[in-house]
């Protein structure tokens, strides 16, 4: 792009204050609670729009409308179904959790909550628990690298396994300085850069193509099917295994540790969660309906149909031909923030995995603070590391990455936390099953195609962790709680 150095400018503007955030924040981690949690005293502005943020990542500026823009109306169903596993979650599970994990010896981390909870002396269930934590966030994280390499690689034109290392290194930067209130902090940024962009690309994309009747009107010369939401872009009728896998999506919610960890550090589960809860859906509705329309106005705003991965690029192109560059710069640097603030979320909660469930769990008990500190710290560089390399194909599709790592955790974690909370009969042994069943699940489903093997892996998954978890507590045995 002729005017990239603008935009530069503008990314680096941002990239500073980003920084200086972690640093603020390095001064405010004293020990490995505040690294991963903050110290529980984030407010419900900080609550909410982190935890959104951190839930949405890149997929929702570039993945959400590459979806909309090839799929029409039929992606009507995805954002059904995300609304209402984000108000659930919010409304079943936050205040909840909150109070559950300081009661069980103030857990900061799922497995230490789920080792707790279940009195579990053995450590399989931390085990357990922290490995599927690494085997879906390297899938998770990498889904973000991909999503800034093609941020890179179309505004500045950089070869794609560069623009894929710039975007790591700014994120591992400030996550390894700041860790979980430089990642809330920026969180907060991230979001509010994420809402202001998406806003800014419809309501002038709306105006340039003269509203809905003129994307309507391309839709109809591009392909009728796209206006109808009960059939597919190739004119087949809605089944209902497509339709059940797309409001399958909102059945993760219950089960993504990044987003748990931020009613986790909420400073009240009475006070600080309902007004989060009222913020947070505020944001989700508006910017998932501005992500969708953002899909729908480019097939009557891009002059040349975009093929296969680069759809996802939608966005973009948009914010680069409807904006001068310095607010061409600013609508990118919130696909940029919407990168950010998941990949850095999900390599805080995975470094924490390392340090506290495998290095503290297994290998030193009696470790201090200081020295989990660094474990973390440096679990955030390896992590990184391999998450990198499963990004390195350009071809790769945001959204497909972040479907099969959003199925794992909500298949593995989901069941068991919303029994967890609910049901005092579960015991270790339902946990165990449920957790392993769910995240396998997942695993061996996604490897099979055809029939019934074509609905979304995350539903079967909660199906089968929930019965697993159901017949395991009450014939088994295992101390419930």
């Amino acid at each position: 792009m002729a005017d990239s150095p603008v935009i530069g400018a503008t990314f680096l503007a941002y990239l500073v204050v980003v920084l200086v955030i972690g640093v603020v924040a390095w001064r405010r981690t004293a020990n490995l609670s505040d690294y991963i949690l903050g110290g529980r005293r984030l407010g419900s502005w900080v609550t909410a729009l982190s935890a959104q943020a951190s839930d949405m990542s890149g997929w929702l500026l570039l993945g959400l409308p590459g979806y909309a823009y090839l799929a029409g109306l039929e992606s009507l169903w995805l954002l059904i179904g995300l609304l209402i596993g984000t108000y659930a979650n919010w409304l079943f599970v936050a205040a909840r959790l909150r109070s559950a994990t300081e009661r069980y010896g103030d857990s900061i981390t799922l497995p230490d909550y789920f080792e707790r909870r279940f009195d579990d002396r053995s450590g399989l269930l931390r085990i357990i628990s922290a490995a599927f934590i690494l085997i879906f966030f390297t899938f998770y994280t990498s889904s973000g690298l991909v999503a800034g390499g093609k941020l890179f690689e179309a505004v500045f034109g950089m070869p794609y396994l560069w623009a894929v290392a710039a975007g790591a290194a700014a994120v591992v930067a400030y996550t390894f300085i700041g860790g979980f209130l430089a990642v809330s902090w920026t969180d907060f940024i991230q979001g509010s850069l994420m809402f202001v962009a998406l806003l800014m690309v419809v309501i002038m994309g709306w105006a340039a193509v003269s509203g809905w009747p003129g994307i309507t009107a391309a839709m109809e010369a591009r392909n009728p099917e796209l206006l109808d939401m009960f059939s597919n872009a190739a004119g087949e009728p809605m089944t209902m295994i497509a339709t059940a896998s797309l409001l399958g999506w909102g059945l993760g919610y219950v089960g993504q540790p990044h987003i748990l960890a931020r009613f986790m550090a909420a400073r009240s589960a009475t006070e600080t969660i309902p007004r989060a809860r009222r913020i947070a859906m505020s944001w989700v509705t508006v910017t998932l309906i501005c992500g969708t329309l953002v899909g729908l106005i480019g097939i009557a705003y891009l002059p040349e149909p975009l093929q296969g991965a680069d759809s996802e690029k939608v966005f973009i192109f948009m914010a680069s031909a409807l904006f001068n560059p310095v607010v061409a710069g600013i609508c990118l640097a919130g696909i940029l923030a919407a990168v950010m603030s998941t990949a850095d979320s999900q390599l805080l909660v995975a470094s924490s995995a390392v340090s506290e469930d495998f290095y503290k769990g297994l290998l030193r008990k009696g470790a201090e603070q200081g020295e989990l500190l660094w474990v973390g710290r440096l679990a955030v560089i390896g992590i990184a590391i391999v998450a990198f390399g499963f990004a390195m194909n350009p071809d790769s599709k945001v959204l497909d990455l972040v479907a099969y790592a959003w199925a794992g955790f909500g298949a593995a974690f989901g069941p068991a936390i919303v029994l967890s909370l609910y049901w005092r009969r579960m015991n270790r042994n339902g946990a165990l099953a449920g957790i392993v069943t769910g995240g396998l699940t997942v695993i061996v489903w996604k490897q099979l195609t055809g029939g019934i093997f074509d609905l979304y892996e995350i539903v079967p998954g909660v199906i089968f962790a929930t019965l697993a978890i159901l017949i395991v507590s009450s014939v088994g045995k295992g101390r419930a709680a």
